[in-house]
């Protein structure tokens, strides 16, 4: 038996439109929509950004709300559009990679879907957790207690502290790699250190060349905002040269509406070469002067700190933007947000200070 989660009756509904909406291009930036939707009148007043590039978009979404297919063999993913998870059908039943909540009753949908046409349980005996943050897991609760949940031994320890009834403690943890067989299927498991979050773990289907790795790599677009909002910005990028160097040819990276491929992967790192060359110039280009010389008379350091570094992002991300116009979408989006994040991983993490090194 499912647990329902706490949410407004109407929700699904909106959910159902607000998906239709992604057949629009322009509507594809509109993520913030789920939390709160603006009224027709409210749109004069919101910013304008680039066309989403038609290779960024996915499949449009049935009536549901949903879109599930088939990786290979008996692999399948499913998307909102704003979310990703994924699910291995074997004999014995279902395992499951996420939940995330804007899917939420959706994911037994689209297992039915698979299941009726494949005539393999679909009942969810395992799920995986590739890390504790609510947005990717917060339909965990959907599945009953039965279900047997695995993650990393970090991952147990963020959910305790959580106390969250939509996301479950996992049933079986482990440390450094798991290996997940049953029904004829196969899943590896691996932890290589922080990135994303403490416990982010790397999902690999070796039979069917497909790697599941969350809030890493972003197929088709720029990270979300702060270089996807980050908790070891050198790890993170670290992790993205892990990825690649498992042997996949499709990736599923837990966001936005399509799969990745290996060219994907290597265009990410791309733009964040592009993004560290041009932070770490600007760092050294850009003059301090006035910013001292202003907040500095006032006795206003914080000010100081926020206008040179805000002027220091916006030198760097400019160019870069620009070059990934078309390329990537939302470059015109967070290009700016990720500049500044990358500022202060390379002056706290590196040491790359520039007007706020060792003093003469």
């Amino acid at each position: 038996m499912s647990h329902e989660l706490r949410s407004p009756t109407d929700r699904r509904r909106f959910l159902k439109g607000a998906t239709g909406a992604l057949a629009v291009p322009a509507a594809a930036g509109l993520i913030g929509a789920l939390a709160q939707p603006a009224h027709a009148s409210d749109t004069t007043s919101l910013p304008d950004y680039d066309p989403v590039p038609a290779t960024a978009t996915g499949p449009t979404p049935n009536a549901d709300g949903y879109h599930v297919d088939r990786i290979d063999g008996h692999l399948y993913w499913v998307t909102d559009s704003y979310y990703q998870a994924m699910f291995l059908t074997t004999t014995r039943g279902v395992v499951l990679v996420d939940a995330p909540p804007t899917i939420g009753h959706n994911l037994q949908r689209a297992i039915n879907d698979v299941t009726h046409a494949n005539g393999r349980p679909s009942n969810v005996t395992h799920l995986v957790y590739s890390h504790s943050h609510a947005d990717h897991i917060g339909a965990a609760g959907l599945f009953g207690p039965d279900t047997i949940r695995i993650a990393h031994a970090e991952t147990a320890r963020l959910l305790a502290r959580a106390n969250d009834p939509n996301r479950p403690l996992p049933t079986h943890t482990f440390h450094n790699k798991h290996h997940l067989h049953i029904g004829g299927e196969t899943l590896d498991l691996a932890y290589h250190g922080p990135n994303h979050s403490p416990d982010n773990i790397y999902i690999h289907a070796p039979e069917y060349q497909t790697l599941m790795l969350v809030d890493v790599l972003y197929p088709g677009w720029v990270p979300f905002k702060s270089l996807a909002v980050s908790q070891d910005i050198p790890a993170w990028i670290q992790a993205q040269h892990i990825a690649m160097d498992y042997p996949w040819h499709t990736f599923v990276g837990g966001h936005l509406g399509r799969l990745g491929t290996r060219t994907d992967g290597t265009l990410q790192i791309q733009y964040m070469d592009d993004l560290d060359t041009s932070t770490r110039n600007a760092i050294t280009t850009v003059d301090p002067t006035p910013f001292f010389a202003k907040y500095g008379a006032q006795g206003n350091s914080w000010a100081i700190f926020k206008t040179f570094l805000d002027a220091v992002a916006d030198t760097a991300a400019t160019p870069v933007a620009a070059k990934y116009a078309g390329v990537l979408a939302a470059a015109d989006v967070f290009t700016r947000d990720n500049a500044w994040t990358l500022l202060e991983s390379l002056r706290i993490d590196t040491g790359i200070l520039g007007p706020f090194s060792n003093h003469p």
